[in-house]
């Protein structure tokens, strides 16, 4: 969908001669027809749009195309992805697509989309990519390898490591990597895996100057500073058992509120709305609030399967 809008990329799942996995149908929910098609070769892997790009991913090409007009800008060839690994800033001014850039080591290309070149490279893992986001304003992407252990957060002006937090000591699939929706610096990064429990990560209160201390102690003395944030649990919470373990999940940050103190501007709290989809059809919402003393409270608003749901609204 783009974003609010009634305009659909609908891709089939070729159970059907008319639901070919290689057609790409941009519909109209308000007037119920179908714009305009696009066909390829291979089978379509991922649908990015934003209000001037659509972004069509291939196991070995990503094609770049005006949205209006549907003219093809650019043709960008890939390493094989199999999954359909992207990330897709919707911003315009920083309207960057970033793809793998090998299937050995966890590094990634940056492509300007609005200009037509490439921007960079950012080499964030030792492993093969897992998954990865570009937060909403385009200035920061997160990635996590197939080893699933450590998240890192890049600035994309630079390809600078701004971030790196640890998730656990034991391998395990991310499934989805979500930013909260800020202007600025990003305040929550959220994260499913396959373990079940949905991972936040806190960069308002980890950029906070009386947050970032390197931690006392002997690990704080010994480690170096870089070493040691990753290290830090401070600003990792986890909320265990969310979803059925081995699931496939997909976590959405969709809003988020900080409550500052007015004199000083130091961050006293961040509150947000989480959004989780699962692959056997639940969807769930949580209210979550993070104090200055990093206690994490959560609770479930709602939640229900959207399958049974669609079929009662049918009959």
């Amino acid at each position: 969908m783009l974003f609010s809008s009634s305009l659909l990329a609908i891709v089939g799942a070729g159970d059907q001669p008319s639901l070919s996995p290689r057609r790409l149908c941009l519909f109209n929910t308000t007037t119920g027809a179908a714009l305009r098609e696009l066909n390829f070769l291979t089978s379509i892997l991922a649908v990015r749009m934003n209000r001037q790009r659509l972004i069509v991913i291939l196991q070995d090409k990503a094609y770049v195309y005006e949205i209006n007009s549907l003219t093809i800008l650019d043709t960008i060839d890939t390493v094989p992805n199999i999954k359909g690994l992207c990330a897709f800033s919707p911003c315009l001014d920083a309207c960057y697509l970033a793809l793998p850039a090998s299937t050995t080591k966890g590094s990634a290309l940056l492509y300007n989309v609005m200009d037509c070149h490439l921007h960079c490279e950012i080499e964030a893992h030792r492993s093969p990519l897992a998954a990865m986001v570009l937060s909403s304003n385009g200035m920061y992407i997160a990635t996590a390898s197939e080893q699933g252990t450590i998240i890192r957060v890049h600035l994309v002006s630079d390809a600078t490591k701004s971030y790196s937090f640890r998730r656990g000591t034991y391998p395990s699939t991310i499934f989805s990597l979500s930013f909260g929706p800020s202007k600025q610096l990003p305040d929550i990064l959220a994260a499913s895996s396959s373990s079940g429990s949905i991972h936040l990560f806190t960069l308002g209160f980890a950029s906070h100057p009386s947050r970032s201390k390197r931690s006392s102690g002997f690990l704080g003395s010994i480690i170096p500073g870089a070493v040691n944030d990753v290290l830090d649990p401070a600003y990792h919470h986890v909320l265990h058992n969310a979803v059925s373990a081995g699931v496939k999940s997909h976590a959405i940050i969709r809003k988020v509120e900080n409550v500052t103190n007015s004199s000083s501007s130091e961050l006293l709290a961040c509150r947000a709305i989480m959004s989780v989809i699962t692959y056997n059809g639940y969807f769930q919402e949580y209210n979550l609030s993070i104090d200055a003393q990093n206690e994490l409270s959560w609770s479930l608003v709602r939640e229900f399967n959207l399958l049974t749901a669609t079929m009662d609204k049918a009959s």
